[in-house]
């Protein structure tokens, strides 16, 4: 099957991301579909209900897609062109036309069965049971049972939804690459870091300014996530956070980029596609590959709402004294867009520390040093740089090589740290390049092993700094590198539940938050804190100040997250597309409940919500709530043992390694969880972590 002509059909064991180009696309994934019908077809002929038989060929179809697709997928989210965008126009359909006869297969879906009820079901390992159940649930949910008229009007509502949701993206990339403001008066920039300052002269010099400076300007704002954060939190000009904060929440949702319809039809669909497979909305269909329940995930929505309102409120109330203090004539009228930019204000006063002063200390070499030592201390394991081992998509990608004790390498991963607004989609990601497996390993004798991307949307650097960041951003590294890790120190060798898959999505978040708490602890701060020209460690008395401040407005923060996830169970559960109410009404209500201060009646934030419209955390937005409970709950089990104690630390980390990291999706979530901790989960330490415990006793 290897093609010199066509990269993205060699045998790889690093995938050619600097020879693939748009015009490869759509021959090698109509060759590679060609090849996998044939081998389908082959399978469903001599299908058995054993494991040589069925999931061994099935794997190796499956992971052969995902790989490829994934290489391409990938390419699409961090080298966005037009080019690329028109292959995967053209090829979609045939992929998604595949996957679904792949999901559609009734010999495969009898032979799991017969797997399932054979007298040998009680001799399979754990994961191995893992696997069926889970290949016969997607089964159903893909509409194996479906015959005829309704199976094909299910297949036409998946090429849909596809189609939508590669659109839904693109409208946001284009509307936030749309957004541009030229700013000569210095007046007018006032309050803005010099760090900020510095990315806007240079998009201002990219732009044809080629005189603009730091200083002097001009200088251009985008809506570029550093720059749009940084206006909100620093300019002192009311107007300009106003125009820009309310062209941010307004992206994409009006003339030829409006995702209004997009939104509306992707509801309607998904509520049509329930009801063929027989359930009532489709927060049912999501929820069954989940921990949680419709009523259950509500619930801790309610009562995460009771614990978050009341700090909320007493929040607003000394933010209005706060600005009123200051002499500030919105003080009596604040709105959306002051609430960054007093709250920043009021922290610096309580604190006595201005996150952009801290930027020097946070330098991305040294957050990275830091992480890979914390890495090393809790989990045995090295890492170390491997540039020049695989081919990169950008010149600022790295790539590493984790080594665990026997000094072997075990897994490898990319990072692609910085912003690149022309070409790359907002937020941060890790996802999976090629997954831990025994089936798919060219080497028999050892299983193949995985390799990640990690993404993130980092302050770049400028021309004489390194990327310096604020804590939120080493915060986004952190939280990435922990989903990156439970695919890298998997130790679960069925490749359709190593890492993360097969994991109930309600899980997933788990090892992210986990390692968000590690930014928060002294010993951690003070290792990746050194400024980068001096190399002098961050002080300790602001270091504490830092501590201090993590439950700032957690109330508030908490609330913002639960309009997210609230929002989207109602979206999903009861709202009624083509009803009386908009999607916008449902927002608002929503947002009642979840903002002190109201909503814009012209807030759009649903047309680039992408986690739920064009990702998987459709119905499962609340997954981040969910699993904060659990993780903080793992994260407290550290604590017990000592965090200055760094016997235990290792200790309590080989365990965490062994269980929530090693397991994968061979085993259920809550028996990790309950292996791990040897007792059921509580809210307890995720309150307490929050400065919220004393309010749920209220």
């Amino acid at each position: 099957m290897a093609s010199v002509e066509n990269p993205l059909l060699q045998d790889f064991i690093f995938p050619p991301y600097d020879l693939v180009e748009p015009n490869h696309v759509c021959p090698a994934i109509q060759t590679l579909l060609m090849k996998l019908d044939k081998d389908l077809d082959e399978l469903e002929k001599t299908v058995e209900p054993t494991w040589p038989r069925l999931v061994v060929p099935l794997e190796k179809i499956i992971d052969r897609l995902s790989v490829v697709w994934g290489i391409v997928n990938h390419l699409n989210s961090v080298k966005d062109c037009s080019d690329l965008r028109a292959a995967i126009e053209d090829v979609q359909p045939k992929r998604v036309e595949f996957q679904l006869k792949l999901r559609q297969s009734k010999p495969i879906y009898r032979a799991f069965k017969a797997i399932r009820d054979s007298p040998d079901w009680g001799n399979l390992s754990e994961a191995r049971k893992r696997v069926v159940d889970l290949k016969l649930k997607e089964a159903v949910l893909y509409g194996v049972s479906l015959e005829d008229n309704s199976r094909e009007r299910f297949n036409e509502i998946e090429q849909e939804l596809e189609k939508l949701a590669q659109k839904f993206e693109e409208n946001i990339l284009d509307a936030t690459k749309k957004f541009e403001k030229v700013i000569t008066d210095k007046k007018e920039i006032e309050g803005l870091p010099l760090t900020t300052l510095a990315i806007a002269a240079e998009t201002a010099i990219v732009k044809g300014y080629e005189n603009a400076t730091t200083d002097d300007g001009p200088w251009i704002i985008t809506l570029d996530g550093p720059i749009y954060r940084s206006v909100l939190q620093h300019a002192c000009t009311r107007s300009l956070r106003e125009e820009v904060f309310r062209a941010y929440v307004t992206r994409a949702s009006d003339g030829p980029l409006n995702n209004t319809p997009i939104i509306e039809r992707v509801l309607e669909l998904r509520l049509e596609k329930a009801n063929l497979l027989g359930f009532s909305n489709y927060a049912e269909v999501s929820l069954e590959m989940k921990m949680a329940t419709v009523d259950k995930a509500k619930d801790l929505i309610d009562k995460l709402h009771k614990a978050s309102w009341g700090p909320a409120m007493q929040d607003m109330e000394e933010l209005r004294d706060y600005a009123r203090g200051q002499g500030a004539e919105e003080a009596n009228d604040l709105n959306q867009w002051d609430i960054n930019f007093w709250s920043e204000r009021l922290r610096e006063s309580k604190y006595d520390f201005d996150e952009e002063e801290l930027r020097p200390y946070f330098s991305l070499p040294k957050v990275m040093e830091g992480l890979f030592n914390l890495t090393k201390k809790l989990f045995a394991i090295d890492i170390e740089p491997a540039g020049g081992t695989a081919p990169v998509w950008n010149k600022d990608v790295s790539f590493y090589k984790v080594k665990d004790s026997s000094r072997t390498p075990i897994a490898y991963f990319y990072f692609d740290p910085y912003s690149r607004p022309s070409e790359k989609r907002g937020g941060a990601w890790a996802d999976l390049v090629v997954g831990r497996s025994g089936v798919c390993s060219s080497d028999s004798t050892c299983p193949r092993l995985p390799i990640t991307n990690i993404v993130c949307n980092l302050t770049p650097p400028t021309r004489d700094k390194p990327s310096l960041m604020t804590i939120r951003e080493v915060e986004a590294v952190f939280h990435e590198f922990g989903h990156a890790l439970q695919h890298l120190l998997t130790k679960q060798d069925e490749g359709l539940v190593s890492g993360n898959q097969g994991i109930e999505w309600d899980a997933v978040e788990i090892p992210s938050l986990f390692m968000e708490n590690w930014c928060y602890q002294r010993e951690t701060i003070l290792s990746i804190a050194k400024h980068y020209e001096t190399g002098e460690t961050l002080p300790e008395d602001t270091c504490l100040r830092i501590l201090s401040a993590r439950t700032f407005r957690a109330g508030s923060l908490l609330l913002r997250q639960l309009r997210y996830a609230g929002v989207d169970l109602e979206l999903h559960s009861s709202y009624v597309p083509g009803g009386p109410e908009s999607i916008y009404d449902v927002d608002q209500e929503v947002g009642k409940r979840t903002h002190p201060i109201p909503l814009l009646q012209e807030d759009r934030f649903l047309c680039s919500f992408t986690h739920i419209f064009a990702d998987k955390y459709a119905a499962g937005y609340y997954s981040y709530q969910w699993a904060e409970v659990l993780s903080a709950d793992v994260f407290s089990a550290f604590e017990e043992a000592g965090l200055d104690d760094d016997q235990s630390l290792r200790e309590m980390g080989s365990k965490f390694r062994e269980t929530i990291l090693a397991l994968g999706g061979g085993k259920a979530p809550n028996e990790v969880f309950l292996e791990f901790r040897g007792r059921e989960p509580t809210p307890d330490a995720f309150l307490r972590y929050n400065g919220l415990l004393p309010s749920i006793a209220a």
